[in-house]
């Protein structure tokens, strides 16, 4: 057998003993022989490995990055439809909004950070469509990119992020995880096939269920597949299955875009706005926009280069600088987010490049399609969103495993049992970092 066929194991042994022998003659030590084996040992990882991809540079332009950015819609698109149908909000200006700021962060950030609608405040607008309106959203967007810009420059977020331990952190995580299978779950189980309200043929039968099923095994065996990725065969069937299902029954299919124009919201919209949208929203944007996405890049990406732009000061300081601006054209106010980051992830996002693809895919829907490229993502099932929330749960939930104590643990859990429990999560990190203060002060044992 030619050595430059042998298998990486029998050069390692034959190099092991080489050096055994020549570390009497020369003093070497264990170490510096570990050492000089990583540097003579050939590569065996084949093209195309996560880690390869990552190391291949800041932007990747391939099927797969496509796949993974396309892994969040499970989350965007049940909120950002939800506002522009329930909130009368114009699609042009949320869709630009969105596609602008995710070119942005590909091109800073450089890897798979995502862009998301802020959670608290979306739920809040759809349940409240009449007091919530246009105006004050805008408003909302506007106090939220002044308040972030605030905490970021003057450097009083880096110290109010010393309270996100690591348990308070991953209890962040593990309820977001958690949360997300549940709307996954009930998005799968529910017998409205689409999120427009469209009622679709036969739908009688649990055709939505039934999609599901099917989708979720089917993406299911294709994670790991970079010739068919996963995200886009079940966007590709989502919106086939639509198609088949009357999902265009009375949409619009208008080509152009919708109307834009600047909003002067009244000093009543920013107490309306601050009150019932930005106090809720604070702190679950500083522990999951801001902590949250820091930690869970430095764990997913831990050997990238690229970390150091990752903390939780920027990621403010990104979020303001968009959303102030943003605010004054009757954008959704958007952030940056730990599940996200996990969706993209999971479907197989590794660089810039996931980003900057799907901001260029909402430009377009916002300045080309239009009311038709609302119409179209308005096609995808409802099932075939809760399989990819599914999926970014179950990335998350396992980053848990890090904790290594008892009142790390009951920490992490606690915060996560309190999410679930009351509608607002800001309860759930409260309590979590004063017992998670109270335990280590006290040095307590559970």
């Amino acid at each position: 057998m030619a050595l430059g066929r042998m298998p990486c194991s029998l050069i390692l042994c034959a190099n092991i003993k080489r050096l055994d022998w020549s570390r009497k003659e020369t003093g070497m030590t264990a170490d510096t022989d570990v050492a000089k084996m990583k540097e003579a040992m050939p590569n065996d990882r084949p093209e195309g490995t996560v880690e390869n991809r990552s190391a291949a540079g800041p932007f990747r332009f391939d099927r797969v990055e496509l796949a993974g950015s396309l892994g969040d819609l499970g989350t965007l698109l049940p909120i950002v439809i939800g506002m522009i149908l329930i909130n009368q909000l114009s699609p042009t200006p949320v869709f630009l909004a969105f596609g602008l700021f995710y070119l942005l962060t590909g091109f800073y950030y450089r890897l798979p950070v995502p862009v998301q609608p802020l959670k608290a405040v979306g739920a809040i607008a759809i349940a409240y469509p009449s007091q919530i309106t246009e105006p004050v959203i805008g408003a909302a967007g506007i106090i939220f990119g002044f308040i972030l810009l605030f905490l970021s420059l003057t450097g009083m977020l880096d110290r109010i992020a010393r309270l996100f331990t690591q348990p308070v952190v991953r209890g962040i995580q593990l309820a977001l995880g958690l949360i997300f299978l549940q709307k996954g779950i009930e998005l799968v189980v529910t017998q409205k096939l689409f999120l427009s309200g469209v009622t679709g043929n036969y739908s009688q039968y649990h055709l939505n269920l039934i999609l599901g099923f099917l989708v979720f095994f089917m993406v299911l065996a294709l994670l790991d597949n970079r010739k068919v990725p996963a995200a886009l065969a079940a966007l590709a069937v989502g919106i086939i299955a639509g198609l088949a299902l009357g999902g265009l029954q009375g949409r619009p299919l208008a080509i152009g875009p919708t109307g834009m124009h600047p909003l002067w919201p009244s000093l009543g919209d920013f107490w309306t706005a601050f009150f019932m949208l930005i106090l809720p929203q604070i702190p679950l944007t500083i522990g999951n926009a801001c902590v949250g996405t820091a930690d869970t890049c430095s764990t997913l990406v831990r050997d990238s280069p690229l970390l150091s732009r990752t903390t939780a000061g920027r990621f403010a300081l990104s979020m303001g600088a968009v959303n102030l601006p943003a605010g004054f054209f009757g954008a959704i106010p958007m952030c940056h987010g730990t599940g996200g980051l996990a969706a993209h992830y999971r479907f197989g996002a590794r660089t810039g490049g996931a980003p900057i693809m799907i901001g260029a895919i909402f430009v377009i829907l916002a300045l080309v399609l239009g009311e038709l490229g609302l119409t179209i993502l308005a096609l995808i099932p409802n099932s075939v969103l809760g399989v990819l929330l599914i999926f970014a749960g179950l990335e998350l939930c396992p980053l848990v495993r890090s904790l290594q104590t008892n009142e790390e643990f009951f920490i992490a859990l606690l915060i996560a049992g309190i999410a679930l429990a009351v509608p607002n999560m800001a309860w759930a990190f409260g309590i979590g970092i004063l017992a998670d203060l109270l335990i280590r002060k006290l040095g307590m044992k559970i």
